[in-house]
């Protein structure tokens, strides 16, 4: 269900995770529970989101699981309620490729191409074969998209892209985020795919990815209710 760092690290550049699709072998009385299914962090996150409850997915675009995610993160994002709001946040586990991939992003964000091009960017990886590493990648991936690639690698360069990053490092850090897609909800709480599943039956990436945004939806309900 999540790519691990510890995967990658060792090369696993296919990003299947060697626990992803496994339950473990205990049973659990009650689903999620704190310490299985989710995290309470010792030191809360930082939020950025003034009088709205934050949630924060992290993710990188060459994660298959991450890939995934999108569309149903996407429809329940459709649905969330009007004191919620989602962020998303690419993760850097080290330089190549995160480091391109993460600027990539921000300048997506920057110039609001988001709606319109973050999905395109995962299906030009996942669907395409296309490798989005360096600049001239990134130059191609714009002008395919009929973006200006001159404005667009001026935007992917500028301190404004660079300083976004350095947050989201500092974010994911705090977090303590290991493996993508993962979610954190208000700066207090941190779950995972293979965190969220973790104690019951497996039955595949979709219903994994519902128990995932399940456990979200508990701990927006936990955060409502500590006020």
């Amino acid at each position: 269900m999540t790519l691990d760092r510890r995967d990658f690290s060792l090369g696993l550049a296919a990003g299947l995770s060697s626990t992803g699709l496994l339950a473990p072998a205990f049973a659990q009385t009650a689903w999620p529970a704190e310490g299985a299914n989710y995290v309470r962090l010792g030191q809360p996150a930082p939020v950025v989101s003034a009088g709205k409850i934050e949630v924060v997915e992290f993710f990188w675009y060459e994660c298959p699981h991450c890939n995934a995610f999108e569309s149903p993160l996407e429809a329940w994002s459709k649905k969330m309620p009007a004191d919620v709001v989602l962020r998303r946040v690419p993760v850097w586990f080290q330089e190549v490729p995160f480091a391109a991939q993460q600027r990539l992003f921000y300048t997506l964000e920057t110039m609001g191409l988001v709606p319109t091009l973050h999905r395109k960017a995962f299906a030009a990886i996942h669907n395409d074969r296309a490798r989005l590493r360096t600049p001239e990648d990134m130059a191609a991936f714009a002008l395919k998209n009929g973006v200006d690639p001159i404005r667009f690698m001026t935007t992917f360069g500028s301190p404004e892209v660079a300083a976004l990053t350095r947050q989201a490092r500092q974010l994911a850090d705090a977090y303590k985020i290991d493996a993508v897609p993962a979610m954190g909800v208000q700066g207090r709480y941190y779950t995972n795919g293979n965190l969220a599943n973790a104690g019951q039956p497996a039955r595949g990436l979709a219903v994994g990815n519902e128990r995932l945004l399940a456990v979200v939806d508990t701990l927006l309900a936990r955060v409502r209710k500590a006020g």
